[in-house]
């Protein structure tokens, strides 16, 4: 789950919503609507429409949907999901908004999936369209581009969940992975509400696969890294990172336990390293059984091919859906790439990325 401000509010906020959106008794979608209260202090005064629907007006366009407002809405229920396509906690989220989106379609629910970007090549509708196409997200998709949806809701996280009524009063929210039972309970309360009927109790139960499938959080010791000296932590290559400059960087021989090190030309800046000449490497020592890789080719329509190891190694059974057993792989569009799942025991190991070629622009790694 990722803050967009200072980690403190952010962390304050996600109490406060916990307390505010407590729900009673969820196992029984029959329950008086007393048990969902409103969460105004979510919202945006300025950019509500009558009844409390934040304004969706703010979307850049809309994939999979002519644009939809509060409006046209009133009578449905609505689940707004913010996500951008790069996130493994959305990713790992998504099996449970799409089938949820597909089974309760016909007692009246709307998904819409709020693409809000982090970084720039998300703000390309045509990288959007693309990663929709592909993943795949089916339900509307309105393009926030410039945030104006985002500020509209008073949002903070990527996954967040906003559930509407059909009177088009926001009635609970949720910020990051989990409690999936809640959520569709709360689902399916709104739809009972709005008129609903031969709604059963029974809940989904997707089986995510891929970078879908959920972490292991039992190994999971390794947070998510940014590769950019605006948000990096941990770098451990002699003399530091030079803030956007060209700069040859080495690999110390022993890293730490979530540090990491460049070797080759590179110019690091705020958000990502571009690799300027030549072959270079990422190193990354992690303790996790799923390591992914925000990347892709700095100029469109180029490929860079890489390698990856792990412990020395090529992966073998351990390689991610992005690389073949030798760990090898191509960066052909900017996203990310799942390059390490690991089998049995997970312990301390040492991941090692070697680019075949410059052009290429690495932004941030996430475990799992």
């Amino acid at each position: 789950m990722r803050p967009s401000k200072l980690l403190t509010v952010a962390i304050a906020g996600c109490a406060l919503l916990a307390a505010i959106a407590g729900l009673a008794d969820l196992s029984n979608p029959q329950v008086a609507s007393a048990a969902l209260p409103l969460v105004p202090a979510l919202l945006s005064s300025s950019t509500s429409s009558p009844g409390g629907f934040p304004s969706l007006s703010g979307a850049t366009g809309w994939l999979n949907s002519p644009p939809l407002t509060p409006e046209n809405l009133r009578g449905k229920v609505v689940l707004i999901d913010f996500w951008t396509f790069t996130c493994i906690n959305w990713r790992r989220e998504l099996p449970y908004v799409r089938m949820w989106a597909e089974k309760y379609q016909p007692y009246g629910l709307v998904v819409i999936g709020v693409h809000t970007p982090e970084f720039e090549f998300e703000k390309v509708d045509a990288n959007v369209r693309r990663a929709a196409t592909d993943i795949p997200v089916g339900y509307p998709i309105a393009l926030d581009s410039e945030r104006k949806i985002w500020r509209a809701f008073g949002n903070q996280y990527w996954p967040a969940l906003y559930f509407i009524d059909a009177k088009g009063t926001v009635r609970h929210h949720h910020s990051g992975e989990g409690d999936y039972e809640e959520s569709e309970r709360v689902i399916q309360r709104l739809l009972v509400e709005a008129g609903a009927t031969d709604i059963g109790p029974e809940l989904v139960h997707p089986k995510g696969r891929g970078a879908e499938a959920p972490p292991d959080h039992q190994n999971l010791r390794s947070a998510e890294n940014y590769i950019g000296y605006g948000r990096t932590e941990n770098f451990d290559s002699p003399g530091g990172l030079a803030f956007d400059k060209r700069r040859a960087y080495t690999v110390p021989a022993r890293l730490r336990t979530n540090h990491w090190g460049l070797a080759g030309e590179w110019t690091v800046n705020q958000h990502a390293a571009v690799l300027d000449d030549g072959i270079g490497r990422i190193a990354y020592t992690f303790h996790a059984r799923d390591l992914h890789l925000v990347m892709g080719p700095s100029k469109p329509g180029s490929r860079v091919r890489f390698r990856v190891l792990l412990d020395g190694q090529p992966p073998g059974e351990h390689a991610g859906i992005d690389v073949d057993a030798q760990g090898i792989g191509v960066a052909a569009e900017q996203r990310m790439y799942q390059l390490i799942r690991q089998r049995g025991s997970v312990g301390d190991r040492r991941f090692e990325i070697e680019f075949l070629g410059p052009g290429v622009e690495v932004f941030a790694f996430s475990f799992g």
